[in-house]
């Protein structure tokens, strides 16, 4: 594993230099889209949906748009006078109950690796978590922001789990449930017993993704025998979403042509025939990338 973070966990006058590696990953065949007829990929542009034009990098900006329809344009000096947090210390808040942390406030989860010449203090750490059954509320800063986290302990090893903010968990209101529901005692002992029925420990070892394993078996058995996926022309992948690309495709070609002194034109059949093969695109999983 490669370490995504270096810092510190700091609590009282202990200092612990540690290391941060993500804890889980997705296992899941990721697909991209191709053209039907040749198996050519599908390339996204930049455009935009006022007049067309594709856009360069240079001349993006992040735009926010307001309920009552007005919108702001905000620039890298707009965020450069925010109040962006760049250390590189987990300082230890507080050590709260582990049973009064409630799991939906949990984000993603990280392994702490501790430097060798320190490992004495995490270990004691780890220990102090564990037989007080508590977990360490703490702020720490990743990708320029302060996240809300706990440390817990995961056999030997310390956790660090990012939290959402309070206020970013949404509240279950429901009208249905506000009404007294009778339930007659006999219904609640046999709900009781069927619970029973069904007792057992939870080895998730034992649970396995169906459905991820059938897409990768499909894959392979397509696979066997499959040709080489064609050779593509260099060309710049944008992110966003594409508006009209046929449209904006057929306005760059009159755009080259007249910068070069030509009258705009039907364009050749060299140029008709990516036009073609964007238009043409649908979306349809294929091969993994």
């Amino acid at each position: 594993m490669r370490a995504i973070w270096k810092g510190a966990v700091s609590f009282g006058l202990v200092n612990v230099p540690v290391r941060l590696f993500a804890a889980t990953q997705e296992h899941d065949i990721r697909f991209h889209q191709v053209h039907r007829a040749d198996g050519g990929r599908i390339k996204m542009k930049r455009t935009c949906t006022v007049c067309g034009e594709e856009v360069p990098w240079d001349q993006l900006a992040k735009g926010y748009e307001s309920p009552d329809g007005r919108q702001v344009m905000l620039e890298d000096e707009d965020f450069a006078g925010l109040p962006m947090q760049t250390g590189r210390e987990i300082d230890v808040m507080e050590f709260v109950p582990a049973d009064q942390v409630d799991p939906i406030l949990f984000d993603r989860t990280y392994f702490l690796e501790p430097e060798a010449r320190t490992v004495k203090p995490y270990v004691l750490l780890r220990e102090a978590l564990a037989k007080t059954d508590r977990m360490a509320v703490v702020k720490v800063a990743m990708r320029q922001r302060e996240t809300l986290a706990v440390l817990r302990v995961r056999g030997d090893v310390i956790l660090l789990q990012t939290m959402l903010w309070p206020d970013e968990i949404r509240a279950a209101d429901f009208d249905v449930l506000d009404g007294d529901i009778e339930l007659r005692e006999a219904e609640v002992a046999m709900a009781m017993s069927l619970v029973e029925s069904l007792a057992a420990d939870f080895e998730p070892d034992q649970y396995e993704d169906a459905y991820a394993k059938a897409v990768a078996d499909l894959v392979d058995a397509k696979l066997a025998g499959a040709t080489p996926a064609p050779v593509t022309a260099p060309d710049e992948v944008g992110s966003a979403e594409v508006v009209d690309l046929l449209t904006a495709l057929q306005r760059s070609v009159e755009r080259a042509k007249a910068a070069r002194g030509e009258t705009p034109a039907e364009p050749d059949a060299a140029e008709k025939k990516p036009i073609a093969k964007k238009s043409a695109a649908k979306k349809r999983p294929a091969k993994s990338a």
